[in-house]
């Protein structure tokens, strides 16, 4: 079996799509059908389960996918030893991370990290759902659950803290002064079906209002409420970047929730993924504590 036949299967498997997997390879759609066809007949087993939908594998494919995986690993960690990129970072590095992290965290703690390694390529992946890490989306990503399942790797990276926000201009006209008032006012929040980790759900710590204005982006529930639109459960570190918001209340009500780096068990020999991850684990927590205490 050659390393090129499982490339292709990669490529297929993570996009779920014929198309997307050419884009990835920059190959023709068809060429890849034919590629994985007869990769399937050398093998003697049906790999995916074509529909309108895309390319669902089967168990004989997810088999396959495990294996290919730490082949594709062991073949960069060797390529790595044998350019000599395990002296310095260099090459790209795919982080993915809930949306309020990768738009108000990782921007700056990445700059600070390529700035010092100009040979680095960082590319932030801001999705609100769990990423796919056994699939390739991502290098390593950020959490705000450790994970359950999967052959990952998982550390508590560092503590956050959350607070009722509202704009100036709408404190002004709507001051609160008791808990028990914020069931009079327009709440934004997530949208309750997009929830994908108990940990977002903010909105049920203040006894449940249901959201008038939801988002499954952070970034959306910020600039509504940067607009005056209500009260949003807000990031304390993404505060220095909406001055016109405020908290309301902090003695009264006050969320804290953890981030945490999580890795494919197989990433543990590449010494490029594990500085990476090593200056993540110092420089998160002082950014943090340095946004919170603006």
């Amino acid at each position: 079996m050659k390393w090129d036949d499982m490339r292709v299967f990669l490529a297929v498997a993570r996009a779920e799509s014929l198309s997307g997997g050419a884009r990835a390879l920059r190959l023709d759609p068809a060429t890849l059908g034919r590629r994985v066809s007869r990769l399937e007949d050398a093998l003697g087993a049906v790999l995916f389960v074509k529909s309108p939908q895309g390319y669902a594998l089967t168990s004989a494919g997810e088999r396959l996918m495990s294996r290919a995986v730490e082949v594709e690993t062991a073949i960069r960690g060797a390529r790595d030893d044998a350019s000599g990129t395990q002296e310095g970072l260099t090459g790209q590095i795919r982080i993915g991370a809930p949306d309020g992290c990768a738009n108000y965290l990782l921007p700056q703690v990445c700059s600070a990290i390529c700035a010092e390694n100009p040979g680095l390529e960082v590319q932030i992946v801001a999705l609100p759902r769990v990423f796919n890490l056994s699939k390739r989306e991502a290098d390593m990503a950020i959490t705000v659950s450790p994970p359950s399942t999967g052959r990952l790797t998982s550390q508590h990276l560092t503590e956050y803290h959350l607070h009722l926000m509202a704009s100036r201009e709408y404190l002004r006209a709507h001051p609160i002064t008791a808990l028990d008032q914020v069931k009079d006012h327009p709440v934004i929040g997530y949208i309750p079906d997009l929830i994908f980790d108990a940990e977002l759900d903010y909105v049920s710590e203040i006894g449940g209002p249901r959201a008038a204005l939801a988002s499954n982006s952070v970034s959306v529930q910020i600039n509504w409420a940067r607009s005056g639109a209500g009260l949003v459960i807000g990031h304390d570190f993404a505060r220095p970047f909406a001055p016109e918001l405020e908290r309301v209340l902090p003695d009264q009500f006050s969320l804290k929730r953890s981030f945490y780096l999580v890795r494919h068990a197989d990433d543990r020999n590449i010494p490029r993924l594990g500085r990476f991850a090593a200056e993540l684990v110092a420089r998160v927590p002082s950014e943090v504590a340095r946004l919170e205490a603006r």
